[in-house]
């Protein structure tokens, strides 16, 4: 970044990537967890319950009680009868970003949910990524803009409040979510075609975290702006699992994490040894785990203990949160083995993020040229709706 180019002056993401959403609120922790079968458990319990029992074991909220009305989520075939009177089957678990790199299931009915955000089930689905913008904690490490094509619940792992912003405004991949005539913008400046993927490859590799938000600098220079764009695809590809190349990340050099001893029926414990490299899981042992994987951090929160604490944390005896699985399932280890190699490329990678961020374009460029500021409609959901949705006791509602 240029000098004369001041912190203050670099656009906020929330301008460049006006439409926004708060995070999610389920209400209860019991319709997420891990894997199918529980939620499925959980709700065969529920269920099955009457009266004063379904109501307890429910967890009522201010927001959703047994008896609230509430229609389908989009998208989602699911009952609308009060849940009060509910005796059918399971509904189809959907895959969400419950936490930074943690992607578990969630029990899709509108009933559970408190705050379900219905404009991000609209546009959910393939090709839609979401840019989550983590919460602003000061000196904190780790990156402050993530990504994911689950839906994700988008809460800091800090607790502060964070955005999520849909790469695309409608379903199908049509209508990037930025303001009007940026890619143009951009596109003139680069002297190169610059599309919706481009930009979020760019913002994934060179988003600061700064009290206002993330905020995202615009280099003068092309090649530095291809540079960061090819190192943001690579970051992002990491995060999404190898989407993008249709290559799973691996280790450079050959070297994959694998189980020296099994992890225990009931872990409750992590800790890592840093000359071995080893991650002890309650006795379960993994190596080799790089340093990078066990000092990942976002939003200041190590992930590693973050993702084991959600799996082992104790529940109320007798509460739908107490049921789970009896032993520490094959999968967990699985997904384990997995999230320590995209730790570890990410960590590796960590000292070239942001280092894009030299550059010159400011807010006041981006003035000059009708980019900002962006029109009010452009922060609203667009109109997606070309179909019916089921409201309250199965009416459709009227759009």
């Amino acid at each position: 970044m240029t000098e004369d180019v001041r912190l203050d002056e670099l656009p906020l993401l929330d301008e460049l990537m006006p439409w926004s959403v708060a995070p999610l609120r389920f209400g209860r922790s019991w319709i997420v967890a891990p894997d199918v079968r529980t939620l499925r458990a959980r709700w065969g319990r529920l269920v099955a319950a009457e009266g004063a029992e379904r109501e307890a074991l429910f967890r009522p909220s201010r927001a959703r009680t047994p008896a609230s009305a509430v229609g389908a989520l989009p998208g989602q075939r699911t009952g609308t009868t009060r849940f009060a009177r509910e005796s059918g089957p399971c509904p189809d678990p959907v895959r969400v970003a419950s936490g930074p790199f943690d992607e578990q299931w969630l029990l899709p009915d509108h009933r559970l949910i408190d705050t379900a955000r219905p404009e991000l089930w609209r546009v959910a689905g393939e090709p839609q990524l979401f840019a989550v913008e983590q919460g602003y904690v000061p000196g904190a490490a780790g990156p402050a803009l993530l990504v994911t094509a689950a839906l994700p619940e988008g809460r800091s792992p800090a607790g502060r409040p964070g955005r999520i912003r849909p790469l695309f405004r409608r379903p199908g991949g049509r209508e990037p979510n930025l303001a009007p005539g940026l890619l143009d913008f951009l596109g003139r400046r680069y002297g190169r075609r610059v599309d919706a993927h481009d930009w979020l490859a760019w913002a994934v590799a060179a988003a600061l975290p700064s009290p206002a938000g993330c905020r995202v600098p615009l280099p003068e220079d092309p090649e530095v702006w291809a540079a960061g764009v090819a190192l943001g695809r690579e970051l992002a590809d990491v995060q999404l699992r190898g989407a993008l190349s249709g290559t799973r990340p691996r280790l450079p050099g050959g070297r994959r994490p694998y189980v020296r001893a099994a992890v225990p029926a009931r872990p409750t414990t992590m800790a890592y040894d840093s000359e071995g490299e080893v991650l002890d899981v309650g006795g379960g042992l993994i190596s080799p785990v790089p340093a990078e994987a066990w000092e990942y951090r976002v939003g200041g929160v190590r992930v590693l203990e973050q993702w084991f604490a959600h799996r082992t944390a104790p529940a109320e005896p007798g509460s739908l949160e107490a049921i789970g699985p009896s032993a520490w399932p094959q999968e967990w280890t699985s997904e384990l083995l997995d999230l320590v190699t995209v730790l570890a490329l990410l960590g590796a990678r960590e000292p070239e993020r942001a280092a894009p961020a030299a550059g010159g374009i400011g807010r006041t460029d981006l003035e000059a040229a009708g980019v900002l500021p962006v029109p009010p409609a452009s922060r609203r959901p667009a109109s997606v709706l070309d179909h019916q949705e089921e409201g309250p006791g199965g009416q459709f509602m009227l759009l």
